[in-house]
């Protein structure tokens, strides 16, 4: 049998105009009358997004005002998974399409608003409202050539319409006087430059970088300190050839692992901590050694009275005494008579008074 050929497809490439490609795509362009959403080629270009993320900007840009775009909802609605979302979300944040603003309600409230830029970069550039049209003023009216003796005069615009006016005497009207200037409408007001919708989130490249934390140095430096570093640092390229120092670096990394070894850290803790998962390829083995022996610094070893349980606070208990006369058992510091027989006492010795 031969090859199934479909007509409405050779129709539609016999009307793509030009000669077709040998090679490469080829465009059958029909016009959308509804349900359309015009992207542009800034994002779906964009040489920095994955396809997940455009595809996802697609999604939301596509979607009616106030639908959730969170992480759950766009998952629920495409078959990526949630991980994948959320890197194109984070994708499109540092891309400047997709903003989250923290906003409080007038209930007191706080919520989170979702924002969609589809053009990130004309928000960057000053938006200037149109000046407001002033009406031209108008031009003198041209005097006729000539006026028919025959026909009346128009009448005045001041007299009122209910009040009947006499017809005047055929006369020429006046002429305009062109000597006096036309009059100058005002200038239009400076149009004071709109506040931007949101900030970007992600700083411009040219935004000054913070001083990172000093090295960190040992509170009591000693000789002993300072040679235990020394030769640690530079045993490092048997154990990983990448951190083969200089001398200037050993002399400059020396009070950070000084610090280390002050706050009694093992060698081999010290040696593990800085040479593991490293990034490929190391260009800068120094820095990469500052970072974590700053960043990594271990607190100080707690002392024994620290690791110590708190004492518990001891209860004293009142101890039980037998009643001299009835011998019940009562509570008491010290030995005698329970409280209902120190009353009959005083009883008595109020009635023998």
């Amino acid at each position: 049998m031969d090859t199934q050929q479909n007509t409405a497809l050779t129709r539609a490439l016999a009307e793509v105009p030009g000669p077709l490609p040998t090679s490469g795509v080829i465009h059958i362009a029909i016009p959308h009358t509804d349900r359309f959403t015009i992207v542009g080629n800034h994002l779906a270009q964009h040489p920095d997004l994955s396809c997940t993320a455009v595809g996802i900007a697609v999604r939301i840009q596509s979607l009616p005002q106030g639908v959730e775009v969170g992480i759950k909802a766009l998952a629920a609605r495409c078959r990526e998974g949630e991980k994948r979302v959320a890197a194109a979300l984070r994708e499109l944040e540092a891309s400047g399409y997709l903003q989250r603003v923290r906003d409080r309600l007038p209930s007191g409230r706080v919520i989170t608003r979702t924002i969609f830029c589809n053009q990130p970069t004309a928000l960057l550039s000053p938006r200037h409202p149109a000046a407001p049209q002033h009406p031209a003023a108008p031009a003198p009216a041209r005097a006729p050539a000539e006026v028919p003796t025959s026909a009346p005069a128009p009448a005045p615009a001041q007299v009122p319409i209910s009040a009947p006016a006499p017809a005047p005497a055929p006369t020429s009207p006046p002429e305009p006087d062109t000597s006096a200037p036309p009059p100058v409408p005002p200038p239009p007001l400076p149009a004071a430059r709109p506040a931007p919708l949101f900030v970007p989130l992600v700083p411009p490249p040219t935004a000054p970088k913070p001083q990172p934390a000093p090295l960190p140095r040992p509170d009591e430096p000693t000789p002993e300190l300072d040679r235990a570093a020394t030769a640690l640092l530079s045993d490092l390229r048997r154990h990983t050839p990448q951190f083969t120092l200089s001398e200037t670096d050993v002399r400059q990394l020396v009070p950070g692992v000084a610090a280390w070894l002050e706050r009694t850290t093992h060698p081999d803790t010290i040696r593990h901590a800085l040479t593991t998962d490293l990034p490929h390829p190391l260009r800068h083995p120094a820095k990469l050694l500052r970072h974590r022996l700053t960043a990594q610094l271990p607190p100080p070893l707690p002392g024994s009275h620290d690791l110590a349980a708190p004492a518990r606070p001891r209860i004293t208990v009142t101890p039980f005494q037998t009643c001299d006369d009835c011998d019940r058992a009562f509570r008491s510091p010290t030995p005698g008579h329970c409280r209902d027989c120190r009353e009959h006492r005083t009883e008595a010795t109020r009635t023998a008074a």
